[in-house]
């Protein structure tokens, strides 16, 4: 990206970021509304239908058991206050095995819930890579890689985990409260209306605490966020941390977002473990009003014995669930922060992929006709900028640092869309053709080199999977880097580990290069694309470039100028403009800004 555009300091607002261009400290918007959330993750749900009916069956007939065990139990104790023996043994085995049955069902539904949730999260992992290579280069530009990637790991994690954990406690928690209720009123409403007290303040500690935990746990995962982009920068960095003697500074830096990482985390920590205390607390206080009022209605034949020893097993049982649905809320509210921050990637607009096909031709003229563009408004990179590339010409941008030099590649790649002109190719107007169309006739090989962790021909064979080894080997040799590939260990088999960290950086720029040539481009993008290598490594390359280049359109940035003497047409920008242009003799003639550069490059003139 060019460098016009100004940054921000990372941690003025949230810590040490990380991306790849302008604005790329700029905090993104994440959503607010858990419902709206809620609301899409039951969308994934519905899906998994079968898996989703299964879970229910498992569910309801396991809470029919575990609330039938309690009635029994209540049937038994009569009978032996009574000293009746008819039925007991029936009694006891049918008690027996409902909570059998009961058990059961508790390692069923959480066997199906772990399948449900990975089923859910393959899902949305698998949306939101689509996505992320659907979005437009803006958006990675915009914001921190590490908190791109904690969306996809931590936050879609965070979901997993309370899919798995919550969701069948979830079901059969509102399931034995309404169940518990049911069979409670049918013994005896009196004392079930006192035992319901505990509700009223269950509602009202989850509406005091819920709220907190929701705040802090989407901060939580925010800085978690900016804690990965943290270490991701660093440990990419770590040689020129290490040059520059930055360590103590960068620890202070991550220090520094570890520690607001850490707040938050207690705060959630904290106001999640209230739940569980607070909901004992309720619970221990509706078994005195059970124990209490049940001995009065007792003593008063309203109720059996029996009747007392089930209700203390039902206000138990109708308190658990209730203090699991709260300790739940406290893990939703968790993973609807991270819901949120998906989805937030997710609504974000694709790259508009329509448009007609760039036209079939063997020449391809690219013509820049008053174009205007800046990154941000009010901040113009480039200004009125008029250039032709004639058909099968080289053509070299130089120019200072920031002048605007790569953003006419961009520009011309539609990482970018201009903001006024046109940008066309053999007369048409490139805002017209289908970005994957236009590309598919540009080779671009930049100054920093991207190689992937995969074998050395799958590398090369990126820029063309149907390209034959034929036309693969020939792009090693004019390349200069067929003997390098031998000298692998397994030749055009060896693994890049790393995306080439096991080869030198010279190295990987040569198989950048080639990689290019088995494109067989009609437009050539070369963007510092030797400044890795050594001189006698340069001019092979530069060797080689004379025969890809051959009637070929060719864009060539460069700083070192003795990489470019030979161009049809040099132009020179300066300040998003175009300052001069012509061949290298008739710049170095006119004694302008080229005759500068090149004097302060091969004169040793002061600037």
């Amino acid at each position: 990206m060019s460098n016009n555009t100004p940054q921000k300091s990372a941690f003025q607002q949230y810590g040490p970021r990380r991306g790849g261009g302008p604005g790329r400290f700029e905090g993104g918007e994440h959503a607010h509304d858990s419902r709206g959330a809620l609301r899409r993750l039951a969308a994934y749900f519905a899906k998994e239908k079968k898996l989703l009916l299964a879970m229910g069956l498992v569910v309801l007939l396991g809470t029919a058991c575990g609330v039938w065990a309690p009635s029994l139990q209540s049937d038994a104790v009569d009978m032996i206050a009574s000293g009746s023996r008819e039925r007991f043994g029936l009694t006891l085995g049918l008690m027996l095995a409902a909570y059998g049955v009961f058990s059961g069902g508790q390692f069923l539904q959480d066997f199906i819930s772990a399948h449900l949730s990975q089923r859910i999260v393959r899902m949305l992992r698998q949306e939101l890579f689509a996505k992320f290579l659907d979005m437009p280069v803006k958006y990675l530009d915009d914001n921190s890689h590490g908190d791109v990637m904690s969306r996809m790991t931590n936050d879609v994690e965070n979901i997993s985990s309370t899919v798995s954990q919550s969701l069948p406690s979830l079901l059969s928690g509102v399931l034995t409260i309404a169940g518990t209720l049911a069979v409670m009123l049918w013994y005896c409403w009196q004392l079930t209306l006192l035992s319901c007290a505990t509700i009223l303040l269950t509602v009202l500690a989850t509406k005091l605490v819920g709220g907190h935990v929701r705040k802090y746990s989407r901060k939580r995962q925010e800085y978690l966020g900016i804690l990965n982009g943290s270490a991701e920068e660093q440990i990419a960095g770590y040689r020129t941390v290490v040059a520059y003697d930055h360590q103590e500074a960068s620890i202070e830096d991550f220090c520094r977002t570890s520690d607001e990482l850490t707040r938050a985390g207690i705060r959630v920590n904290a106001l999640g473990g209230i739940f569980g205390p607070m909901m004992n607390c309720i619970g221990n206080f509706g078994f005195v009003v059970v124990a209490a009022f049940g001995g009065y209605y007792a003593i008063h034949g309203v109720i059996s014995v029996g009747v007392i020893s089930a209700f203390i097993v039902y206000a138990k049982q109708f308190s658990r669930p209730l203090n699991q649905i709260a300790q739940i809320y406290s893990q939703l509210q968790s993973a609807l922060a991270g819901a949120e921050r998906v989805f937030a990637v997710l609504d974000q607009a694709d790259e508009d992929v329509t448009g007609d096909e760039l036209r079939d031709s063997d020449a391809a003229e690219v013509r820049f006709a008053h174009v205007d563009f800046a990154y941000r408004p009010g901040q113009p990179v480039l200004k009125d900028f008029t250039l032709t590339v004639p058909s099968g010409k080289k053509v070299a941008l130089v120019g200072a640092t920031g002048s605007g030099k790569t953003t006419v590649v961009n520009l011309l790649m539609r990482y970018y869309d201009i903001d006024g002109g046109t940008i066309s190719v053999n007369g048409q107007d490139l805002r017209e053709v289908a970005r994957a169309s236009l590309r598919r006739d540009i080779a671009i090989v930049l100054q920093d080199t991207v190689l992937f962790t995969d074998t050395v021909r799958g590398n090369l064979k990126y820029a063309d999977p149907d390209a034959p080894d034929e036309k693969m080997e020939e792009a090693a040799r004019m390349s200069r880097c067929a003997e390098l590939i031998e000298s692998l260990p397994q030749g055009y088999d060896t693994v890049l580990t790393g995306a080439g960290a096991n080869i030198s950086q010279g190295q990987r720029q040569l198989l950048a290069i080639a990689r290019a040539f088995v494109a067989d481009p009609k437009i050539l993008i070369l963007d510092e694309a030797t400044s890795n290598v050594d001189t006698r490594t340069e001019k092979a390359i530069q060797a080689a470039m004379q025969h890809i280049m051959r009637q070929r359109t060719s864009i060539v940035i460069a700083h070192r100028l003795s990489t470019i003497r030979d161009a049809d047409l040099i132009v020179v920008v300066d300040g998003g403009r175009i300052a001069e242009q012509g061949t290298h003799d008739e710049l170095l003639a006119q004694r302008g800004k080229y005759y500068e550069l090149y004097m302060t490059q091969y004169a040793g003139f002061a600037t």
